[in-house]
């Protein structure tokens, strides 16, 4: 079974109150209960995590390799300022789809780069909380047309060479 972790960012706990012209009516914890659902009719395990610390959140694409074979992340702000986060996810290499649920593209000058881009499968922005239906069913997608998950094991050492991107 394919274990995937999807990671919320700063400011994301606020959902549904939060700016809902922009964000939407809908909480985090429904966001969390809608993917968890689509992941059982795909088969797919998910955990969902969210941190308003940009620490906390490359310790977790840390601790992810070895243990998920996928990372959908909504890095909110942290998309145009961390590197952190994208190094953390370059160094993990594992399959990665951005989210955002507003269109980062069609709002302020500052929001159009994405430090995530450039080591992310894809980027899903626009659509509120169904891009992160649309990244768990790409994501799982990309994972099984690459073929058997590739897990680190113990010693450090890959047990098979998957796509990455």
């Amino acid at each position: 079974m394919l274990r995937l972790l999807v990671l919320h960012g700063p400011n994301l706990n606020l959902l549904g109150t939060r700016e809902p012209s922009v964000y939407g009516q809908m909480s985090l914890p429904d966001i969390n209960k809608s993917i968890a659902r689509r992941a059982g009719e795909l088969g797919v395990a998910v955990q969902s995590k969210q941190s308003n610390l940009e620490g906390e959140l490359v310790t977790w694409i840390q601790n992810a390799l070895g243990h998920f074979d996928g990372l959908i992340i909504n890095p909110a702000a942290y998309t145009h300022t961390s590197i952190a986060i994208r190094d953390a996810i370059a160094a993990v290499a594992l399959p990665t789809v951005e989210v955002h649920l507003s269109n980062i593209h069609q709002r302020e000058e500052f929001r159009h780069h994405s430090f995530i881009a450039a080591v992310a499968v894809g980027q899903i922005a626009g659509f509120g909380p169904t891009g992160y239906l649309l990244a768990l069913e790409a994501l799982t997608a990309h994972l099984e047309a690459s073929g058997p998950p590739s897990r680190s094991r113990a010693d450090g050492k890959k047990n098979r060479t998957a796509s990455r991107r």
